[in-house]
């Protein structure tokens, strides 16, 4: 069986018992049910990140081989990463209204997390430009490599300049049971299976798309 079809087929229920843990296995916190959006808002921004992490790794390959199936992969995975990190930033800001009193604060985490988004927004319209095709996707590895350097302040802000965002990263002290992160690794498991899945047909459509191009150029000549 075609793996991104697999794929999509283990997110299905996957992301099912995911959302019945959130409802009926994980316990409501003491800041009430609204706590519960961060079932889906962490797995989305730990996905958004393993995304232009992965852009990060083919731009640099291209730079080094030339091989246009990074290029693709890295296209790829930039337009699941500004996705999904549009939507931790949505249910970040519905969260944050309800904890904090405010759509928005401009504290360190939140910040850099905005810039990133802008940075792979803007990657997303260069590689979407009428530039050439070698010369853009050179361009684009460039700024693949160049603008990974906010995904770490992004993960480690809190811990470099405090926020009022959570941590993310130490387990202890963090306030949840044991099947509360039980419910947010069944996030992370099963939005992982729905990125691979779509990452991979993405990237075939891209191939696709190229051995079209090239038969119109052939048919041109």
């Amino acid at each position: 069986m075609d793996k991104a079809k697999l794929l999509a087929i283990l997110a299905a229920p996957a992301l099912v018992l995911h959302q019945w843990m959130i409802w009926f296995y994980a316990p409501v916190a003491q800041s009430g049910p609204v706590q519960k959006i961060f079932y889906m808002h962490l797995p989305c921004s730990w996905w958004a990140l393993v995304s232009f992490f992965i852009v990060f790794g083919a731009s640099g390959l291209y730079l080094i081989t030339r091989d246009d199936k990074y290029d693709r992969l890295a296209g790829a995975s930039a337009e699941l990463g500004v996705l999904l990190a549009t939507l931790a930033l949505g249910t970040g800001s519905t969260w944050a209204r309800a904890e904090w009193g405010y759509w928005w604060l401009w504290d360190p985490k939140l910040t850099t997390t905005l810039i990133m988004w802008y940075v792979y927004a803007g990657y997303l319209v260069l590689r979407a430009s009428p530039v050439g095709g070698s010369r853009r996707a050179l361009v684009c590895a460039v700024l693949g490599v160049v603008a990974f350097l906010d995904v770490p302040l992004v993960f480690f802000a809190a811990k470099l300049w405090g926020s009022a965002h959570p941590d993310g990263v130490a387990r202890q002290g963090s306030g949840m049971t044991a099947p509360m992160w039980r419910t947010f690794f069944m996030g992370l498991a099963a939005f992982g299976l729905l990125w691979g899945g779509v990452l991979m047909a993405r990237v075939r459509q891209f191939s696709q798309r190229a051995r079209l191009d090239a038969l119109l150029v052939w048919d041109e000549e």
